[in-house]
């Protein structure tokens, strides 16, 4: 069954949105700042956790590949945080410029930028919380394992859905 589309007919579907330029701005950026919304409150509050991990009493116990690997883990965490608030610096400092298209291409690589980061950050925190818990041989393997999850999901999936429902010009 063919359906109707925006400013198309039920045998020639209109492909596109029917927006200007300064629109479909204003469209991806509300679409980019509900997605740093999601990631930026779970980075900051994952990296304030982190934070307060070198003042426990367990910490001074630390052989130095867990310290090392801790601090990693915090400067990716730092890395993510300032990638995802970017984004809100970005757009404020360039308010009123009439530069939308241009604030949301960079605040998208910035929140892109951001993702990976907040990636290393969960597979170093992982990495450490799973090594000091267990001195498990298998400590990389699940970690291996986890971290496949996650390029599954926010990346493999999405890309393999863009490219199968991606209409070719």
């Amino acid at each position: 069954m063919v359906t109707r589309h925006e400013g198309g007919t039920a045998d020639r579907p209109n492909r596109g949105r029917a927006e200007t330029e300064d629109e479909r701005a204003d469209r991806q950026w509300h679409e980019l700042i509900q997605e740093i919304r999601v990631t930026q409150t779970g980075v900051q509050i994952l990296f304030g956790f982190l934070l307060t991990v070198v003042f426990t009493p367990h910490f001074q116990e630390l052989g130095a590949t867990d310290k090392n690997t801790y601090l990693v883990t915090v400067v990716c965490g730092a890395l993510a945080t300032g990638a995802l608030i970017g984004p809100v610096a970005l757009h404020r400092i360039v308010s009123g410029r009439r530069i939308k298209p241009q604030a949301v291409a960079w605040a998208s690589r910035l929140t892109f930028a951001g993702i990976v980061l907040l990636l290393a950050t969960l597979t170093c925190a992982l990495f450490l919380v799973l090594r000091v818990a267990g001195h498990d041989p298998y400590v990389p393997w699940i970690v291996s394992g986890v971290v496949a999850w996650y390029l599954l999901c926010w990346f493999v999936l999405p890309l393999w859905v863009r490219f199968r429902h991606t209409a070719t010009p």
